[in-house]
């Protein structure tokens, strides 16, 4: 089917988007007060917990105390899944780009200072980024499912196998930054050959726009494909590279500004600057 890079990249912009949006129920998941639930059963101490939520730019607080320290693992494991979500989006980018890149299809190039060569063949231009964001991607995809095992059959309260979900998560979100910065970094630099379906192999991509056209000719769907089929069978299947798509989402109607305008509306409620703020506040006091 007729395609184009505009679709291509802007499906990666609309899954980030849906990214964005798990991500955002993670964090309000995470954005509440723990502090004052003690060992997991309170203080009896007069603990001004709405006081140290306000104080830390916390949302809200954990209200239940046995929740507080039942909620770890859970947090973990969602923020885990969310980065998760993220990690597949940039995996399945980059196998896109691997697949582009080879001599099979030769869709893109990249500068060779982002590309390496071949141990043995002097003409391989090697899509290592790609590869190797691929790769950190699935690893962080696992993570979801190893936080969970971790924390398989624990009871209510602290227990110390909870200490060993950090060194697990934590790393992630550096790894992810760097692989979110990579492959900017490569799509900034990417290189797209025009005309591709001027190639004489790609001329059967068209054979539903040609069905198509009989139909809006008032056709029958079934009568228009068995003709198209035939003429193809037959070696005298006539095309044009010229396609009219105009709905919402497909080549002829991007719908960029939409997808723009959902990812904004998305960050902005991540209200980030209440947490910076009460941060600056303690420093300074």
């Amino acid at each position: 089917m007729p395609s184009s890079f505009g679709l291509w990249f802007g499906a990666y912009a609309e899954s980030l988007v849906d990214d964005m949006i798990t991500l955002q129920g993670a964090y309000q998941v995470v954005n509440k007060n723990p502090l004052g639930s003690a060992a997991g059963y309170g203080s009896s101490f007069p603990t001004n917990r709405a006081l140290t939520t306000k104080l830390l730019g916390f949302a809200d607080l954990n209200y239940n105390v046995v929740y507080a320290q039942m909620g770890r693992g859970k947090a973990e494991r969602i923020t885990a899944m969310a980065l998760a979500n993220i990690a597949d989006t940039l995996a399945r980018l980059s196998m896109d780009a691997c697949l582009y890149l080879n001599q099979n299809f030769d869709f893109v190039s990249f500068p060779a200072e982002l590309t390496t060569g071949s141990s043995i063949m002097p003409h391989k231009k090697n899509p290592d980024v790609f590869e190797l964001i691929r790769s950190h991607g699935n690893r962080i995809k696992a993570l979801p499912n190893e936080i969970m095992l971790m924390t398989t059959n624990l009871p209510s309260g602290y227990h110390r196998d909870l200490q060993l979900l950090k060194e697990h998560l934590f790393p992630a979100f550096q790894t992810l930054k760097e692989c979110l910065s990579m492959a900017q970094l490569m799509l900034s630099n990417i290189s797209i050959k025009e005309n591709i379906l001027a190639d004489e192999k790609y001329k059967y991509l068209f054979s539903v726009e040609e069905v198509n056209k009989l139909v809006l000719q008032g056709i029958p769907f079934r009568d228009a494909y068995k003709q198209v089929g035939t003429a193809i069978e037959a070696g005298t299947f006539t095309h044009t590279n010229q396609v009219h798509h105009v709905h919402e989402g497909s080549i002829g109607n991007l719908c960029n500004e939409q997808i723009r305008t959902m990812m904004q509306q998305t960050l902005v409620k991540f209200e980030f600057e209440k947490v910076h703020t009460a941060i600056n506040a303690l420093l300074k006091s």
